[in-house]
């Protein structure tokens, strides 16, 4: 396998700025900012403005449609 033509894989914290969430996970991201973890180890961070933890599908704070609604309204503007 030639040298140098893969990205280092490494461990990387992803920290969520909106609701203060990180998780520890391996990337191939090259962030320039560093934190200390939970294990005393200092590691690179990838800083993201949504993740699982603030994200409407995964809190259950999603918007629901009212989809009967609009195709009723459909059916009754479009019947002839």
């Amino acid at each position: 396998m030639k040298q140098a033509t893969h990205p280092e894989y490494r461990e990387v914290i992803y920290k969520d700025v909106s609701s203060d969430f990180a998780f520890l996970t391996r990337s191939t991201a090259q962030p320039k900012e560093t934190m200390i973890w939970e294990d005393g180890k200092e590691y690179p961070v990838v800083k993201v403005e949504i993740s699982s933890a603030s994200h409407p599908f995964f809190t259950g704070k999603e918007k629901l449609l009212d989809t009967q609604g609009r195709i009723e309204r459909f059916r009754k503007k479009y019947t002839k």
